[in-house]
């Protein structure tokens, strides 16, 4: 089943309707209290990154099920380039992004930049060394996973190495984390696409 996609923006506009589709979803399909609730939830985080993405946007939410499988869709065109991000930033004090903090901030960063050239560079606190081929990380069509950031983060975490603790602290204090089995991000091109998948046994 898919359902109807619905137009929201980052004022705010339609995500009310939003709220309403996962709560009709979760009625219709006859989820538990427990998964209706996680439905919620895990529309809730993602409307809440899409209020707070920079400048006037407007993406598209829809939700699919197969085999008790449910994926929450948000997909944004970014209207974000360089000179703007830069002219952004600087207004700033501190020159950076202050609010990308925690997992959905930094999946936020995503969707403000899209396919701002810097998007994939090493140093996004998101891509770790061995979780992209080495051919791929110049190209502006690639996706990140949860659960592959997870696994190339587990042997620093192991080795008690500060910043992969730091950012293994991050996960667990996301709802999202908590909650969904898999989040993927993926850019084509301007097109910015952030999946959560959810097994509702």
């Amino acid at each position: 089943m898919k359902t109807d996609m619905i137009v929201v923006s980052s004022k705010g506009s339609q995500m009310e309707k939003a709220l309403e589709q996962a709560e009709k979803v979760a009625a219709y399909k006859g989820l538990s209290g427990k998964n209706a609730l996680h439905l919620r939830l895990l529309t809730e985080e993602m409307m809440g990154m899409m209020r707070s993405i920079t400048g006037e946007t407007e993406g598209v939410f829809w939700i699919e099920d197969e085999n008790d499988v449910y994926r929450l869709h948000l997909q944004v065109t970014t209207r974000m380039d360089s000179d703007k991000r830069t002219q952004l930033l600087s207004a700033a004090s501190s020159g950076k992004n202050e609010s990308a903090r925690g997992l959905m901030g930094k999946l936020r960063d995503f969707f403000d930049r899209g396919a701002d050239e810097d998007v994939v560079a090493l140093t996004s606190p998101l891509i770790l060394p061995g979780m992209y081929e080495e051919s791929s990380l110049p190209t502006m069509d690639w996706e990140w996973s949860m659960m592959r950031y997870e696994e190339a983060l587990a042997p620093s975490v192991q080795r008690q190495e500060k910043e992969a603790l730091e950012a293994w602290d991050e996960l667990e204090k996301s709802v999202v984390a908590r909650v969904a089995d898999d989040v993927k991000v993926s850019i084509r091109g301007r097109t910015v696409e952030m999946t959560l998948e959810k097994k509702m046994a």
